[in-house]
């Protein structure tokens, strides 16, 4: 039997190496939170008097020299002590001695864990707050870039109303900064402590766990043992946030992809950031999107994962919630990889603005506008809609574009036409979208104006 093992004396006989394996951790790669937080427990064990304050001094310096052999690559992992907190307290034992046993005073498992959970969520999301920032970033200054520049905007993926791309990027820098305010919120309720909550129902010592809390940047404790130990709330607001945001990055993609075919023309792919074919010379393909596209199951995955491993599971603690971390980490390395590489790839593709301002005044775009035209001399709205539609079949029996047609057509159409219908140009369009998060181009201008403020408002 393992003199290792937290649990040991309990058990007679080595555990089966199919039962360590299978029950396995996913938490090496956590051993500075695992320190952080038993450095600040060893600290308030000491100064209330729980342990002799030298020997929690010997604990604390003891973690270090144990985080130091971390940060060396001195430590070689072995599997038969299950897990990054016993790792921990076996390296600390061989560092103070038997001393090492005290750590684990006033503290389960349970609420060792939930603190390191707590710590890696707020970690990931600092990283991935800061990562759809230069994002935002990237896409609110080609949105000031291309203010002015006309482009098709789509519905049911036909051409609607001409927009401009500056404001068709800034649509996607909203949607981020949704999911940074996501992410920011789901902080403030990761950032409450934990330990001290026991196996579930609490501490008989005297702990000072405000203390804890001040020494980790935590905001507060919590409120109910059995809850600190017993849910994921946490990690299911966080995996909904790295699945929204991914979401919202294939659609990027998607577009990516359309825009670079030849149908569309919009945009040509950086060789740095477009891969080949073996066997067709010509081809530049989107790898990148596609990846970020396909990925985002990865997300959603993880998320629908842990809500099925979540439900009906009785309180407090169970061994189903080891889970929990693999899920956070997976979907927070695709978000991440995904957010990174769009801010490198982003600035690099090559708009067609030409092609772009050609196929805004495509498709009979501006039959609104024509209607719109008909309001303004006294037409009820849905008179107008259909005398346009009746414009729109004539365009389509010539071949040819609404402000194409002849004026006696306009004029056989309605007596409100005058010659001046004709200036109606995808300019025009734009223009009249004059206001508050419209697509003119001085709108477009202050939704960047605006996001930039968020930006700074809320850090």
């Amino acid at each position: 039997m393992s003199t290792e093992r937290a649990w040991g004396g309990r058990f007679s006989g080595e555990m089966h190496e199919l039962t360590r394996d299978y029950t396995a951790g996913e938490d090496r790669d956590l051993w500075e939170f695992d320190i952080a937080g038993s450095i600040a427990h060893a600290k308030m064990l000491g100064r209330q008097g729980i342990i002799p304050p030298d020997e929690a001094e010997q604990l604390v310096r003891g973690l270090e020299a144990v985080r130091e052999d971390f940060r060396a690559g001195r430590v070689v992992w072995r599997p038969e002590l299950e897990d990054i907190h016993t790792h921990v307290e076996a390296l600390l034992r061989e560092k103070v001695g038997d001393v090492a046993g005290k750590l684990h005073t006033a503290r389960s498992r349970n609420d060792q864990v939930a603190l390191l959970n707590r710590l890696l969520l707020r970690d990931r999301t600092d990283a991935i707050v800061a990562a759809i920032e230069r994002l935002i970033t990237v896409l609110v200054e080609l949105g000031e870039r291309h203010a002015a520049d006309p482009m098709p905007g789509y519905t049911h993926l036909q051409r609607a109303q001409p927009v401009t791309l500056g404001h068709h990027l800034l649509a996607y820098a909203s949607m981020l900064l949704r999911d940074r305010e996501r992410f920011l919120d789901g902080r403030r309720r990761i950032n409450v402590l934990p330990l001290g909550s026991g196996a579930l129902a609490g501490s008989p010592y005297p702990l000072d766990r405000h203390f804890v809390a001040r020494e980790l940047g935590f905001d507060d404790v919590s409120w109910n043992s059995l809850d600190a130990v017993g849910d994921r709330d946490i990690f299911l607001e966080f995996l909904s946030a790295c699945a929204i945001c991914q979401v919202h990055l294939s659609r990027m993609a998607e577009e990516v992809v359309l825009w670079a075919t030849a149908e569309f023309a919009f945009v040509k792919l950086p060789d740095a950031f477009s891969t080949g074919s073996s066997m067709m010379p010509q081809k530049r393909n989107p790898d990148v999107a596609e990846l970020a596209r396909a990925r985002t199951g990865r997300a959603v995955g993880e998320l629908v994962n842990l809500l099925t491993m979540l439900k009906a599971l009785p309180l407090a603690y169970n061994r189903d919630f080891q889970e929990d971390k693999r899920a956070a980490k997976e979907a927070a390395a695709v978000l991440l990889a995904t957010l990174e590489i769009f801010a490198a790839m982003y600035p690099e593709l090559e708009f067609d603005t030409a092609r772009m301002r050609e196929a805004a005044s495509g498709g009979f775009a501006l039959a609104t506008d024509v209607a719109d035209y008909l309001v303004r001399k006294g037409m009820p709205f849905r008179k107008a809609h259909e005398v346009v539609g009746r414009l729109v079949v004539e365009a389509e029996r010539r071949g040819c574009e609404l402000n194409e047609l002849p004026f006696e057509v306009y004029r056989q159409a309605s007596e409100l036409f005058e010659e001046d219908v004709l200036e109606i140009t995808v300019d025009s369009a734009i223009a009249a979208r004059d206001v508050p998060g419209g697509t003119a181009p001085r709108r477009v201008l202050e939704t960047a104006q605006r996001i930039r403020e968020a930006l700074r408002a809320t850090r």
